[in-house]
């Protein structure tokens, strides 16, 4: 991450993850939980990292590689993409918008360089440039009853449905949900920005955010879970991350069979569970002594106590799933319903 930006969330009271440069909390994790779940927070997005593809052939390039419909993005719009592999396997999940001409691709920071070196891999003669933006650009959560307020006190714009967008002044304010806003600002603002959003807003650490998106049912792909799931078993295309009227993308043969036969024993369910989760880890049931029966996608601390996460899990044996072994801690699943 942009070591200025670091700088200044050290200076906030930031704390960072030694090994994976992750903002942690600003001094109370406890509390910063339990702010999210009531209040308005301020989450520096330090575990997303972001890509522009611009020149004149961004978009049919971006539309004939990832499982989205991006020839039909319009400026103001915003839009869930996933990258498979050949196999269908989903190997970046994204939150996409227009800027202009240009598309910004936010995905998570640990695949961030090697996801765009692959695409570049793909441009061939295409008249296309692919630029990370994650060093000149912050990118911030905001959640909470107070955030239209809280951006209206910093003089942004806000969007008036979830998934669209409005820019000013270089700054692009995503809204997700009723309540969940993304801002891409430049990185010389971060200064006033955050002066600004923190009179209404608390700031609070990357899992305060993580379990916002556990709760509004959002499929992060990261490292620890690349290429482990076609599309629907994350319920990505409840979200509006798949489309199956546009033409060919790398796995769209296998993502379109998978639809259209109804085989897709696995989706997405939020776990409980006293046993700290992450993601990547295992699951297993009794019921299925043969191979594991799903995987975390996403954790955090609930505020509650414990912990909870999104994880893929095979339907069937989602009553009686386990962490790690056929022995392991058990684990409550049950199926979400994206907002």
């Amino acid at each position: 991450m942009n070591p200025n930006w670091r700088s200044f969330l050290e200076s906030a009271e930031g704390v960072f993850d030694g090994e994976t440069s992750e903002l942690i909390n600003f001094g109370d994790a406890t509390a910063e939980l339990l702010a999210a779940s009531k209040q308005t927070v301020l989450v520096p997005l330090t575990h997303l990292g972001l890509i522009e593809a611009n020149d004149e052939e961004a978009k049919p390039f971006l539309h004939s590689q990832f499982t989205s419909d991006i020839n039909h993005l319009t400026e103001g719009q915003a839009q869930h993409a996933g990258w498979c592999s050949a196999k269908g396997r989903m190997q970046a999940s994204f939150l996409t918008w227009r800027s202009g001409d240009s598309y910004l691709l936010a995905l998570a920071a640990d695949l961030q360089e090697a996801t765009q070196k692959r695409l570049q891999m793909f441009v061939l003669r295409s008249k296309v440039k692919l630029a990370a933006q994650t060093d000149n650009t912050i990118l911030l959560g905001l959640s909470g009853p107070q955030a239209e307020e809280a951006l209206t006190g910093a003089g942004l714009p806000c969007p008036a449905t979830p998934m669209t967008t409005v820019s000013a002044d270089g700054t692009t304010v995503v809204r997700l949900d009723a309540s969940r806003f993304v801002i891409a600002a430049p990185e010389a603002a971060k200064a006033a920005l955050w002066q600004k959003l923190t009179i209404k807003a608390k700031p609070a650490g990357v899992p305060a955010w993580r379990w916002l998106d556990i709760q509004a049912a959002y499929p992060l792909v990261t490292l620890a879970t690349k290429e482990e799931f076609v599309p629907q078993m994350a319920d990505f295309e409840k979200i509006g991350g798949v489309s199956f009227h546009k033409g060919c993308y790398p796995g769209q043969e296998i993502v379109a069979r998978t639809q259209y036969l109804g085989k897709v024993k696995r989706h997405l369910y939020r776990l409980t569970s006293q046993q700290p989760l992450k993601a990547g880890d295992v699951l297993h049931s009794p019921d299925n002594p043969d191979q594991a029966c799903g995987m975390v996608m996403s954790a955090a601390p609930s505020p509650l106590g414990g912990y909870e996460a999104l994880a893929v899990v095979q339907s069937n044996f989602s009553t009686n799933v386990h962490l790690d072994s056929r022995e392991g801690p058990q684990v409550q699943a049950a199926a979400v319903n994206p907002l």
